[in-house]
């Protein structure tokens, strides 16, 4: 698999097999994402990677609490803006149509919405599954690559046959991962990251993109016509 066939065949998987994923892989995958770039090399993430009873018991105690009602802990950082202005919040719409309409659940179904949301802390049947902690310390630049370092594990994981799907929802649960991890004070849980091979018999849509007009501009002295987005870009002595 090239580089271009792992970007574009990752996407966020959410039926997994509860095939085994061996220990070596996720080794080989880790010690290669290594190498994601950071500011002078700070390196600022840490990876805790869980499978087996220790995966099970996080899952049964979120389980637990979802069963119980408990309100979710309170959150140390903001996944969103209070506001999302145009066009981030129509395209954060489309993707609840599109997430929820494969599924089968209308908009006004809140009940069949939390269930189906419920099953993230399921992993999505998942047998594997990280937990990307960032030193609470650090700036908005190693969140940046933090990012950075999570989009080379998810391609590293497609070289190697495998799936993902990145979980900001475990985040809302922080304080129960931490009772299985036992991280330093000085870590944040930013996200958890489900790791298995896909479930081929589930539904496989997928969420489009933009068009490159929207995100990109050329600046190439080309002029209008360039390319999508494009604008001329004189030069002066």
């Amino acid at each position: 698999m090239n580089v271009y066939e792992a970007v574009t065949s990752r996407r966020a998987v959410r039926d997994f097999t509860d095939r085994e994923v061996p220990r070596e892989v996720l080794e080989r995958v880790l010690s290669a994402a290594a190498w994601a770039p950071s500011g002078s090399n700070l390196q600022p993430w840490h990876a805790y990677v869980l499978t087996g009873p220790p995966l099970a018991e996080l899952k049964k105690r979120a389980g637990d609490r979802i069963a119980a009602g408990d309100p979710w802990d309170e959150p140390e950082y903001e996944q969103y803006p209070p506001v999302l202005e145009s066009p981030y919040r129509e395209r954060r719409a489309a993707f609840g149509e599109q997430r929820y309409g494969a599924l089968g659940i209308a908009r006004e179904d809140l009940e069949a919405r939390q269930r189906a949301a419920a099953a993230n802390w399921e992993c999505f049947g998942a047998p594997a599954a990280l937990f990307c902690y960032l030193d609470r310390r650090m700036g908005r630049p190693q969140w940046s690559d933090l990012g950075m370092y999570l989009q080379s594990v998810m391609l590293l994981l497609r070289a190697e046959g495998l799936h993902s799907c990145t979980q900001m929802a475990w985040a809302k649960y922080h304080r129960t991962v931490a009772e299985i991890v036992s991280p330093p004070d000085d870590l944040l849980l930013f996200c958890g990251m489900s790791i298995g091979h896909e479930d081929v018999t589930a539904d496989r849509s997928r969420t489009g993109r933009a068009p490159l007009g929207e995100t990109v501009t050329f600046v190439d002295g080309r002029g209008r016509g360039a390319g999508p987005g494009s604008r001329s870009a004189a030069c002066r002595g």
